[in-house]
């Protein structure tokens, strides 16, 4: 039960953060466009959202946060390995650390 009101509630808390955002958006948009550039037009809520996605996918990709492998079930198996292990591991992780992925 108490899982589920944790996604719940943060699926919730991803829904109210992207409202605002889009609404953050929207008003800079339509603040700051029309004035610089004269064909600019005012943008509604629902092409905000759309100019957040199209960002997204152009500058961001939709790779999740929790890449690289330092969630709990990491340090789980951290807590098992005997210190040569955690030395190989460490070695590994160092030389991965400049590739793209590895945020621990």
């Amino acid at each position: 039960m108490r899982f589920r009101f944790w996604m719940v509630g943060k699926f919730v808390l991803v829904i109210v953060c992207i409202a605002v955002l889009a609404a953050v958006v929207r008003g800079l948009w339509n603040w700051v466009m029309p004035t610089l550039f004269t064909g600019a037009q005012t943008i509604d809520y629902l092409h905000a959202i759309g100019l957040l996605v199209l960002s997204r996918v152009l500058l961001g990709g939709f790779h999740g946060h929790a890449r690289g492998g330092c969630g709990p079930r990491f340090w789980r198996r951290w807590e098992r390995m005997t210190p040569e292990e955690r030395e190989q591991l460490t070695q590994g992780m160092a030389a991965m650390r400049g590739r793209r992925g590895w945020r621990c």
